[in-house]
């Protein structure tokens, strides 16, 4: 139950005519404005609606949408859970998601990775899930190391917290390595631009291929990435990849440790079959963290498994919509890595790419990060360039070889394409502007047919 003094219920009260407001004017959910004045009025209302109850954060560059979504579906095969779906990730958004949570007993939340150390604070989590550290909007964010030490900042301070981390980001690495109860889940990592050096010692980092030979697929061992720093830490130990307690691999999820095991309750070296509805390697790696932190709050491991497979689509991510005769499907990415493996995403045989950027404040309005992309491997499809700043990813596409047109519309460019199957690939405004569109065009296609169907006088229901 929510246990709250005569501030907070004012503060809530307040929020929730806010919030009814917004939802009736039209201007949206009111999540985030109802959340904002509700910690006007008590800055401590996020921890009084919580009171007490067991919290895991996830954060990262990218995949935290995602991966809530599904520990949210895993953690509800146990518990209540309250969850911020939306992907409002900061002070407000979880303020207004802990709200609607109603009598939830756990929570599951997205957090931006620059309010993490805050929100720990006041909601003390029993879960943190480390996933990736990448460079993002450097107008925003700035440089990663700096997020990097604000991660490792929470973590030490928090040392009853469960810490799930992925160990093959150096980064990650780094912000759990002092953590007393870390879960280390080998998930991947595709993008290594930030994992160069070391972000203690700034010594060089090293990889190489390790065949493990008690680990196998169709009777061959498993290959994995192992890497090293170059230079010992101040203490004189090595800094290099943990040995992980969870990895994915083609088949699914294994289990490496006894610790794990007996959290699980399978054998060490059991692997747990994992088929998602979502694409890429990269949602493989984030459902099996998503798993770990589950089973840390209480989940059974097969049961959470299951539930993570039934997450189809994330705020429109990934799924498809008709429009005028073509399949229009959705992906987003917001910096380089998230790019990268969207790209890989593509279906190739499609018969058209729209690649849509803006630059306004919450995409970064620095868009250098597109020499960063490898666009040379597009030159088999129908590329449209388009968004506000669709003039700057032209001039990118043409230094990588790719053959394009520029239709700054977004929705333009998609009827550009030829009818069929038609990817689209957006940074954040971009894909939020486009869904609404869509939304909105399918929604009037709808009414205009229940109108024809009307004066006909046939009952489509």
């Amino acid at each position: 139950m929510t246990t709250v003094n005569v501030q907070g219920r004012a503060a809530l009260a307040l929020a929730d005519a806010a919030t009814w407001a917004s939802k009736k004017s039209g201007r949206g959910s009111g999540g985030m404005i109802g959340g904002m004045i509700a910690a006007a009025i008590d800055p401590m209302i996020m921890g009084r609606i919580n009171a007490g109850r067991p919290v895991a954060l996830v954060t990262g560059t990218n995949g935290k949408s995602t991966t809530t979504r599904m520990l949210a579906a895993a953690a509800r095969t146990a518990r209540r859970t309250a969850t911020n779906e939306g992907g409002d990730n900061m002070d407000a958004g979880v303020v207004s998601a802990l709200r609607a949570g109603g009598d939830y007993e756990v929570a599951t939340l997205e957090v931006d990775e620059m309010h993490v150390p805050a929100i720990a604070d006041k909601l003390d989590p029993s879960v943190l899930v480390l996933l990736n550290l990448s460079r993002d909007q450097l107008d925003r964010v700035g440089e990663i190391n700096s997020i990097e030490r604000a991660l490792r900042g929470a973590v030490n301070k928090h040392p009853g917290m469960t810490v799930v981390a992925n160990c093959d980001d150096v980064m990650v690495t780094s912000a759990a390595w002092e953590c007393p109860n870390v879960v280390w889940v080998s998930a991947g990592l595709g993008w290594q631009g930030e994992s160069t050096s070391c972000p203690r010692t700034g010594g060089a980092i090293i990889r190489r291929e390790v065949r493990d030979a008690g680990a196998e697929q169709d009777g061959a061992s498993v290959s994995y990435v192992d890497w090293c720093a170059t230079k010992r830490l101040p203490d004189g130990s090595e800094f290099r990849r943990p040995q992980p307690d969870y990895s994915i691999t083609r088949d699914g999820m294994r289990v490496d440790s006894e610790a794990t095991a007996a959290a699980s309750g399978v054998p060490v070296g059991t692997c747990l079959p994992l088929s998602l509805s979502l694409p890429g390697d990269a949602n493989r790696g984030n459902a099996v963290q998503a798993v770990a932190a589950a089973v840390a709050l209480g989940a059974d491991v097969r049961e959470a498994l299951a539930a993570t497979e039934s997450v189809e689509s994330v705020a429109g991510r990934y799924s498809t919509v008709s429009f005028h005769g073509r399949e229009v499907h959705l992906l987003l990415a917001k910096n380089p890595a998230g790019w990268q493996e969207a790209l890989s995403m593509i279906d190739r045989s499609a018969d058209g790419l729209v690649i849509a950027t803006n630059g306004q404040v919450a995409d970064g309005v620095d868009l250098s990060w597109l020499w960063d992309v490898r666009f040379e491997n597009l030159d088999d499809l129908a590329v449209v360039a388009a968004g506000e700043r669709g003039a700057d990813l032209a001039v990118r596409l043409g230094y990588a070889g790719v053959r394009h047109r520029l239709v700054k519309n977004t929705v333009d460019a998609i009827m550009a394409c030829p009818p069929g199957r038609v990817e689209v690939l957006a940074n954040y405004t971009a894909f939020r502007d486009l869904k609404r569109a869509l939304d909105r065009a399918v929604r009037q296609g709808r009414e205009s047919m229940q109108s024809a169907t009307d004066k006909e006088g046939i009952d489509v229901r």
